[in-house]
């Protein structure tokens, strides 16, 4: 496995990694494709982990530049107030906390906005210390500039970085980045992941590993 000598940082995507917001992500891609009459199945198909302009240019190409702004601007808005169901991600705690322990500094990388990424890590109880949003990049994932970004702030060689994925989308930034990749839900990374718990266990057994 990737030991926690070769990593010198960790970069989180948010939304379905670090924080558990399936449900509110389906709720919002729902009820904007009702209101831009979307087939809701083909929108929910390529949304995750990718940026709502991006999934929008995708199901609605003949939109301008202005039209597609507008739409997004839409779909980040319907998010925004549906935190009820939204919580951490099983084993996110304790692996934040073996970061902690273990000295390794960590980021967050998301296509969801500044707001909306602030409302979910606070509903989780989550306080990321470096957080890249798709406001701070020019092109959002699959390009990896929001991981490149991250790993600058951290000032850690993005290829000591693990970027944790959920997303095919995102695991193709990490990969494009440079970086190693740790994949969930059944997706292809460097490392394989059922949950962030099974991360935290083997950097720990990997530290103590002389």
């Amino acid at each position: 496995m990737v030991g926690a000598a070769h990593i010198g940082a960790v970069l989180f995507d948010m939304d379905g990694t670090l924080v558990d917001s399936d449900a509110a992500v389906e709720r919002a891609w729902e009820r904007w494709a009702a209101e831009y009459a979307v087939d809701p199945a083909a929108a929910l198909a390529i949304a995750h982990g990718s940026p709502a302009d991006r999934t929008i240019r995708r199901l609605l190409p003949a939109l301008d530049d202005d039209a597609v702004a507008v739409a997004a601007a839409r779909q980040l808005a319907v998010q925004y107030d549906d935190l009820s169901d939204v919580t951490a991600t099983s084993g996110a705690h304790e692996l934040l906390g073996t970061l902690a322990r273990l000295g390794l500094p960590w980021a967050v990388v998301t296509s969801a906005d500044a707001r909306l990424a602030q409302a979910r890590l606070g509903a989780a109880g989550i306080k990321a210390p470096v957080l890249v949003t798709v406001e701070d990049v020019s092109v959002g994932k699959p390009d990896p500039e929001g991981y490149l970004r991250a790993a600058t702030l951290l000032g850690v060689p993005v290829a000591r970085c693990l970027v944790v994925e959920d997303a095919e989308v995102g695991l193709r930034a990490g990969r494009a980045a440079g970086a190693l990749t740790a994949a969930l839900k059944g997706l292809d990374g460097d490392l394989r992941l059922d949950d962030l718990a099974q991360l935290a266990r083997q950097l720990t057994s990997a530290s103590a590993t002389p």
